[in-house]
């Protein structure tokens, strides 16, 4: 038997937005420019599924590495491993 679920398994109150906040999405969020060893906070924009990262890392910080496209390279601290993650800037603020 396979496994129920997917990436967005369980996640209904954590993808979501306030009500006062809905409508449509800051451009200045979606074309963010950010600079090598900035940190940054990874906070999701529900509306836009592009370059999401993983549930687990919700509200974690991490460092800008690099930009790889229209992303960027984040590494952020997984109990002691440090992981390198590729996120769209609409998800990422400066801390």
């Amino acid at each position: 038997m396979k496994r129920k679920g997917g990436y967005r398994h369980k996640s209904r109150k954590m993808w979501r937005k306030n009500w006062r906040q809905k409508g449509k999405i800051s451009l200045s969020r979606y074309f963010a420019e950010l600079a090598a060893g900035e940190h940054v906070a990874l906070l999701a924009e529900p509306a836009v599924q592009k370059g999401l990262y993983h549930a687990r890392y919700h509200g974690l910080t991490g460092v800008i590495l690099k930009s790889r496209g229209d992303c960027y390279e984040v590494e952020v601290r997984d109990g002691n491993k440090l992981k390198m993650l590729v996120i769209h800037p609409v998800h990422l603020r400066k801390v």
